[in-house]
């Protein structure tokens, strides 16, 4: 099994520079970078501060992050966790950090999509010129067009892509998702790629398609997010 570390995962995620500070999000959906990320596995731990928040601020979020223990079990909080937000504000966004199995199947019954047309049918929010930065794109259809995809999340120089997986409401629980998910990873694992899959503790729906696809935790990633502008 390939060994994958916190440090892999901030980097795969973020654009960070040797100060622990998060110039760019790695997200091809052009989302900005979290305030605060902390990436804690059972050996190790990771995190990055973004490059705007006040420097008195971001070196005493270094100075805690230093002294942040490795984890005795993936769902255990921050040992500083309200110091971090009394600092910083925001919203906790948190959630497992999975790799896919040494072996994984080789897909079945799914199509690479590369036209906006074919996903505007059912899914929304796409643009043209996201698509080669989330290529493959690997797709269950049905009637001619996408109702489940999953591509590449992250465009970086990092080994590693973060799967990203939409479904269309429709098509929900129909197995779908598993599938794509494992035919994607295989495709970037035959790049040459490491092929990674996140999600938030919240997210029952992704959290069942890493246990079918039986993914392996490695880490836990925590961050502060700034909250939405009203």
């Amino acid at each position: 099994m390939t060994t994958v570390t916190p440090d892999l995962q901030l980097r795969t995620l973020f654009v960070v520079d040797s100060d622990h500070r998060i110039t760019a999000s790695a997200d091809t959906s052009a989302r900005s970078a979290a305030l605060f990320t902390l990436i804690r596995g059972k050996s190790n731990v990771a995190w990055g501060v973004r490059d705007d928040v006040r420097t008195d601020i971001a070196g005493e979020l270094d100075r805690l992050a230093t002294d942040e223990p490795p984890l005795s079990d993936f769902q255990d909080p921050p040992l500083h966790a309200d110091k971090y937000q009394s600092l910083l504000g925001g919203e906790i966004s948190s959630g497992p950090a999975f790799i896919f199995p040494d072996e994984i199947p080789k897909p079945a019954d799914v199509e690479l999509v590369d036209r906006l047309e074919l996903l505007e049918r059912h899914f929304r929010g796409w643009i043209a010129e996201e698509i080669p930065g989330c290529s493959p794109i690997v797709a269950v259809v049905e009637r001619g067009y996408p109702v489940s995809v999953c591509f590449c999340a992250t465009k970086n120089s990092a080994p590693a892509v973060e799967a990203g997986l939409e479904t269309a409401p429709d098509y929900r629980r129909c197995g779908f998702a598993a599938r794509v998910t494992a035919a994607w990873a295989y495709a970037i694992r035959a790049s040459g790629l490491i092929p990674l899959y996140s999600t938030n503790w919240s997210n029952t729906a992704s959290l069942a398609v890493a246990r079918k696809l039986r993914l392996i935790q490695y880490a836990s990633d925590w961050s502060l997010v700034a909250k939405p502008q009203r």
